[in-house]
């Protein structure tokens, strides 16, 4: 766990963040700084800004207020080509796999790589059996989604998403469409990523996986980092009332 670079430039730098829908604010005033090869769990109830403060980060979602860099480029949402360029060092696995079901695992592997980096179909194909095999699919390359369970699918993305190299690897509930069973299979893949060194993003109910691969637990409460610290502090010793809710309800 002793991989996080301090002493490098944040892999992301969120300040002042502020997003609102209509007259609802969702974030309310986000500070967070990600070191390299830091992993982050986000835990806290629904409605608290786990999923909005995800999809800020990759740009999926415009904020009203406050800055957020990524490996130290500022987010522009009025130039297209420093988006597309952001989106290729952020990877994004949601809840649901959004794989392409007429198109092979293979296939939904390697499109993004031969599409946006404009890869050879040989190079796309490498690299989709190459990750395959990383998250123990490799027999799967001419599959369709629709022949695979739940977690393979999950899988599947997770490889689809490190496809495109990512320097960074943000997590949005990725299990919590998974029957229970299948639950670890997904975590196992993410664990072992965050000993290799991936700077990882995730909101997760997942309390005992959050315990085991984070450095650091942030509890968002009311759209705001309302307490964030080392997982056996946080969790053994929470400081709020917020938190201590939030946790005892868990149990």
């Amino acid at each position: 766990m002793s991989n996080v670079d301090s002493s490098a430039p944040a892999a992301v730098n969120i300040q002042g963040l502020r997003k609102s829908y209509g007259s609802n604010e969702v974030l309310k005033g986000i500070d967070l700084q990600v070191q390299p090869g830091e992993v982050i769990a986000i835990i806290g109830k629904s409605g608290s800004g786990k999923s909005t403060l995800l999809r800020c980060i990759n740009g999926l979602e415009t904020f009203q207020h406050g800055s957020l860099t990524v490996q130290g480029q500022p987010l522009v949402y009025s130039n297209p080509a420093a988006m597309r360029t952001l989106r290729q060092h952020v990877g994004m696995i949601f809840q649901s796999f959004n794989l392409f079901p007429h198109l092979t695992v293979g296939k939904n592997i390697q499109l993004a790589p031969g599409l946006v980096k404009q890869h050879s179909p040989s190079d796309t194909e490498a690299t989709a059996r190459r990750l395959l095999a990383r998250v123990g699919l490799a027999e799967k390359f001419d599959a369709f989604p629709d022949q695979l369970s739940g977690g393979q699918q999950q899988r599947v993305a997770i490889a689809r998403a490190l496809a495109m190299s990512p320097g960074i690897l943000l997590c949005d509930e990725i299990t919590s469409a998974l029957d229970p069973e299948l639950v670890g299979e997904v975590l196992a893949v993410v664990e072992s990523l965050a000993q290799e060194g991936m700077t990882l993003l995730m909101v997760t109910h997942e309390m005992h996986f959050a315990r085991k691969v984070s450095h650091r637990v942030i509890f968002m409460h009311q759209g705001l980092v309302h307490e964030q610290g080392a997982p056996n502090e946080l969790f053994a010793n929470p400081q709020t009332p917020e938190l201590q809710q939030f946790l005892s309800a868990l149990r």
